[in-house]
């Protein structure tokens, strides 16, 4: 039976404070800036940009480090059949579920140092500083840096039962398949569809990261409280037409499927935009046929994806932009088909309880904060099937991700770890029921 928290506990961490420590424990910022910057040689390209892509040699020389520096701290590190690396901290009870926190290390290519870097170093200084304070919680501790993130398998979604053989046979940016980088890096493909992980040993799961947007560093606000990860649906569109001579079709007698192509985009931006909500709307991609200057497009292909975080406004805006298509296939004389891509994500809310313990460690520790949803996804989308699970955002400067001019100030990563810190210890203390 899954884990559930009490409404209670909140309340009783309200009258005996946020943990167990007299004043918010501190993490060593200097340090936490240090250990960035050693995971930034681990692929650093001479454009300053980050070619660890998973299941590369860059990927395995880095996670080789932290396993060795993880060791050194005493904990027991493991790989499991995903490849997922996990360091494990012994609780004062080992009967008890597991507190699980952690990111990815993996990169796009030419990316940025900071995008899953910030939490999985974040998660080293947080165990780092617990044990120099000889700080012991009641639940076991996981420390996971989950393998491929970025790319077509995550190591959490083999945890969350949701690759299969095919996901396996899928190449990747490293130039191996899914199944040959795991077993790369130490991983097991023979076991790795069936190593789903049973809910009852999870208490819960957070994920520091960057925003990867620019909300936070807009506002100057320190810490941003994620009530969820929207969920994405991808669509290939398919407008036809008629191929034509460009010079000896008159204007009205043509059947341009790039008019009608145009007309759908700029239709995807007034629907998204006019709607009530944070939902986005994307028009990708875009490909004409036969592409000749000289000659009519009589096919276009494009691609729309639409994200939110909840499923039904997804449905509702591709609903609404079908009834528009429809119409501007009449009016230019061609004809619109929807093909679903297999990129589906579901939305993921993280716990409510769970985002009061952060706002209320990030007031404890006198840090501005707001709620706000992720546009992008994380290893805490899959997680959430799981346990009880929350994200803790920093600020992006410039909100800029993916490329190597991606930032975040050492300053607000040490807020970030040190709200992560102490959530922790605060969820440590929260009453479970069965």
């Amino acid at each position: 039976m899954r884990h559930s928290f009490l409404f209670l506990s909140l309340f009783f961490l309200c009258l005996t404070g946020i943990n167990a420590q007299k004043s918010p424990l501190q993490i060593n910022a200097e340090r936490l800036e240090a250990q960035l910057q050693k995971l930034s040689t681990f692929g650093m390209n001479s454009k300053g940009g980050n070619d660890r892509v998973a299941f590369s040699d860059y990927d395995l020389a880095a996670r080789a480090y932290l396993t060795e520096y993880l060791t050194a701290l005493g904990l027991t590190v493991e790989i499991d059949a995903a490849a997922n690396l996990i360091a494990k901290k012994k609780g004062k009870d080992q009967s008890l579920p597991v507190i699980a926190f952690g990111s990815h290390i993996d990169a796009v290519p030419n990316g940025g140092h900071y995008d899953g870097n910030v939490g999985v170093i974040g998660a080293i200084e947080v165990v780092e500083t617990l044990i120099e304070n000889n700080i012991q919680t009641q639940h076991p501790l996981e420390l996971i840096i989950f393998s491929n993130e970025e790319g077509a398998i995550f190591g959490s979604r083999a945890l969350a039962g949701k690759i299969d053989q095919a996901t396996l046979e899928v190449p990747t940016a490293s130039g191996y398949t899914n199944g040959a980088g795991i077993n790369r890096l130490g991983g097991n493909t023979a076991h790795v569809l069936n190593i789903k992980r049973n809910p009852e040993t999870l208490h819960a799961f957070l994920e520091l990261h960057i925003e990867q947007g620019n909300r936070l560093h807009q506002k100057q606000i320190d810490i941003g409280v994620v009530e969820g990860i929207v969920g994405l649906k991808w669509w290939d569109v398919e407008i036809t037409g008629n191929t034509n001579h460009a010079g000896t079709t008159p204007m009205e007698d043509r059947k341009d499927a790039l008019i009608a192509a145009a007309q759908f985009i700029l239709a995807v931006n007034e629907i998204v935009t006019q709607t009530q909500g944070a939902q986005v709307g994307t028009v990708g991609r875009i490909k004409a046929y036969p592409g000749a200057p000289n000659v009519i497009p009589g096919k276009v292909i494009a691609s729309l994806e639409i994200r939110d975080l909840d499923a039904a406004k997804i449905n509702y805006l591709f609903q609404q932009i079908k009834k528009r298509s429809e119409v501007i296939a009449a009016a230019t004389q061609t004809q619109f088909e929807f093909k679903p891509i297999d990129a589906t994500a579901a939305p993921a809310l993280t716990d409510p309880r769970i985002q009061e313990v952060i706002r209320q460690n990030a007031e404890a520790l006198n840090y501005s904060h707001i709620t706000l949803p992720s546009g992008a996804g994380h290893d805490a989308q899959d997680m959430a099937v799981l346990t009880p699970t929350g994200m803790i955002f920093v600020p992006s400067v410039n909100g800029i991700s993916h490329a190597p001019e991606e930032y975040s100030t050492p300053e607000a990563i040490a807020k970030g770890a040190t709200v992560l810190l102490n959530s922790i210890l605060a969820i440590d203390n929260i009453l479970f029921e069965d």
